[in-house]
């Protein structure tokens, strides 16, 4: 039997900025305010139910998930006090603390917490619909989950939002969760979906009361509004800013930037059944048009972003000395849409039996990079005669295009360690029958060989080679184009001491938090 309470995983350190630690305000003392904390963000609430929103809810430390991790990626005790595996990793035992109550009251049970994982199992968007459960039971003060093949990764897939653990009298008569009620130091005293959600200290909270008693989240999709709060007092913690906001931020006296690059890169999402795109020349000549360097330079106001592999530097373990990094050449991009028989047309659009080299790409608002990122690319292609209809829209578009199979091209952000263990959204990017935020009618039977293999508990040089098929295949193939790394950053209020930023964005750690004196 193997037990642990912190367990180190692949995710290696990734940097955090702490502010505050001397922070003196020019502006009024909230010590002891009975105003809340003011956040805002571009992240909206359309749902209650942890499988579809619930990071939102984790974030503000009202929902608990039974595993959870540090700024480090290491595993960490959420809910859970500690675990184990027996059986050859096929039995996993997570202890309940003695002492937790719901929001509401009741006590946290192990059968309620089995009701909840139960129901997070039966959600496809959860990870853990995809663990080999045979069984979810109680053992005493414990929870039990039963497996039908080893699988080290269980704990790393209970850190992800969908599996936090709601009260029985979360749920309606039909299954849905019509109210949050957690487990957190913070309980929801209101929700207006999309955009509001408050929040007060929770009395009964198990551990040591927060410094913060109220708080408020505000959704705000415009990047110059949610700037123009951070400066004006109208906001303690403003999330998402672009370029010009974070400029505007940063030549204000009261306000201090918090940023840290995080396992999430920016790439073009493709169609590989696509009639133009099925061609790897074309997907090649399509990333040799992008100058990457130029665009995160003008767009993100650093060339350091620009991405030249698919999984970002942070994540140590997923790097391969044979990854060819991928490159600005033009005439090379003419050459390979040449070869793919696609022939410079009378206005500079490319054609093939006389049919233009038009594609349609679909992203979305919610990270403001990536609208100007489109029209970047837009340009791009255009001058290696592919004409790109840009459109941004709500990202729920993006599965539906996958769904129905009318997505060409989307440009997306995605989070590679949203369970801590990068693995996990490794092989949901590259699941064989096409993924919402990964690859859509691609598979290869190396990297499906390889995501087995890690899956089943390869170590050593074994699991190096694994990983570095996964990559390398990638970069050759390109069912994934990647663009930029991403920076998260945050304007923060210098009345507000202790911020720290999470690079796995599992919390906002408001309980870490306090009023400047």
């Amino acid at each position: 039997m193997r037990s642990s309470t912190r367990t180190r995983l692949l995710l290696p350190l990734l940097a955090s900025v702490v502010l505050g630690a001397s922070a003196c305000s020019a502006g009024a003392d909230r010590a002891g305010s009975a105003e809340p904390l003011r956040i805002v963000g571009p992240f909206e609430v359309h749902s209650l139910d942890p499988a579809l929103d619930g990071e939102v809810f984790t974030r503000l430390q009202v929902s608990e998930t039974l595993v959870t991790s540090d700024l480090e990626g290491e595993l960490t005790a959420g809910l859970a006090t500690t675990w184990s595996s027996s059986r050859g990793d096929r039995a996993w035992t997570f202890t309940l603390p003695r002492d937790a109550t719901f929001h509401d009251g009741t006590p946290v049970t192990p059968g309620a917490v089995v009701a909840a994982l139960e129901k997070a199992a039966q959600e496809a968007a959860s990870p853990l619909a995809a663990a080999p459960i045979r069984q979810i039971r109680t053992a005493g003060a414990s929870v039990v989950v039963e497996l039908s093949r080893p699988y080290l990764t269980l704990p790393a897939v209970l850190t992800h939002y969908s599996t936090a653990i709601l009260a029985p009298a979360s749920y309606g008569a039909d299954g849905h969760v019509t109210e949050v009620i957690g487990t957190g130091p913070y309980r929801v005293t209101s929700a207006e979906l999309p955009a509001s959600i408050q929040t007060t200290r929770f009395d009964n909270w198990r551990g040591e009361a927060p410094a913060v008693e109220d708080v408020t989240f505000q959704a705000v999709g415009r990047p110059e509004s949610r700037a123009l709060m951070a400066v004006s007092d109208q906001a303690d913690v403003v999330f998402g800013l672009e370029p010009a906001g974070r400029e505007r931020v940063s030549a204000s006296d009261d306000v201090q930037m918090a940023s840290s690059l995080q396992p999430r890169t920016i790439l073009l999402k493709v169609n590989a059944g696509h009639p133009v795109l099925r061609d790897v020349r074309v997907r090649r000549a399509l990333s040799m048009a992008l100058d990457r360097e130029a665009m995160a330079e003008a767009v993100l106001r650093e060339e350091e972003l620009a991405a030249t592999r698919l999984l970002p530097p942070s994540l140590a373990g997923w790097q391969s000395d044979g990854t060819e990094e991928l490159t600005h050449d033009v005439e090379q991009a003419e050459s390979l849409l040449e070869e793919a028989g696609w022939t410079e047309g009378a206005d500079g659009i490319r054609v093939r039996d006389g049919e233009p080299l038009r594609l349609t790409l679909l992203t979305y608002p919610d990270r403001a990079e990536l609208p100007a990122l489109a029209t970047a690319i837009q340009a791009a292609l255009r001058e290696v005669g592919v004409e790109l209809s840009v459109t941004v829209s709500n990202s729920s578009e993006i599965p539906s295009g996958q769904a129905d199979g009318s997505l060409e091209l989307a440009l997306i952000a995605k989070h590679f360690a949203l369970v801590s263990d990068p693995l996990i959204d490794v092989a949901d990017v590259f699941a064989p029958e096409g993924s919402d935020w990964g690859v859509m009618s691609w598979s290869d039977p190396a990297v499906d060989r390889a995501v087995e293999g890690l899956l089943a508990g390869a170590t050593g040089a074994e699991a190096t080679r694994h990983r570095e098929t996964i990559v390398d295949t990638a970069q050759e193939e390109l069912p994934l184009i990647p663009v930029s790394w991403y920076r998260m950053n945050a304007a923060v209020s210098d009345r507000v001491e202790g911020f720290r930023m999470d690079p796995l964005e599992t919390s906002w750690r408001l309980t870490d938090l306090t009023w400047s004196s």
